[in-house]
This record gives C-alpha cells, sequence and structure tokens, in this order.
C-alpha cells in the first residue's frame, strides 16, 4: 500500500511536531499564529521553509497591509 503525500502540513501533524518542541519556541509559534490569524499549522510550515530557504514564503509575507 502506497501512502498519500500531502501538499501541506495537517493540523494533527503540526501538533505532534508542537508538542516536540521547547516550551518557549511552542509558545512563540502559537503566539504568531494568532497576532496573524493563520492556522498553527501553516506558521509551523512558514517556519521550517524560511530556515531552510531564505527564499521561501515568511511571517514578513502574511497580511502585508498590518505592517503599514
Amino acid at each position: 500500500m502506497q501512502a498519500k503525500l500531502q501538499e501541506q502540513l495537517s493540523p494533527a501533524d503540526a501538533e505532534v511536531i508542537l508538542g516536540h518542541l521547547p516550551d518557549r519556541i511552542r509558545t512563540a509559534l502559537m503566539a504568531r499564529a494568532a497576532e496573524i490569524e493563520y492556522p498553527i499549522e501553516a506558521v509551523v510550515e512558514m517556519a521550517i521553509a524560511s530556515f531552510l530557504d531564505s527564499e521561501a514564503l515568511g511571517f514578513a509575507d502574511c497580511k502585508p497591509e498590518r505592517g503599514q
């Protein structure tokens, strides 16, 4: 049986990842998700992507109308 590949992190997978992070990092990611009104899985995904690729979609790209 072949596993189905997902293009995005699921909410359940994000919770598993968050559960393995230090409290201060988990708290910061959850606070950022609330601040920009994005699902936690999207914020975890952006954090990982921006760490791996400096040109990836990052937090500065979210809610551009708020920073002006």
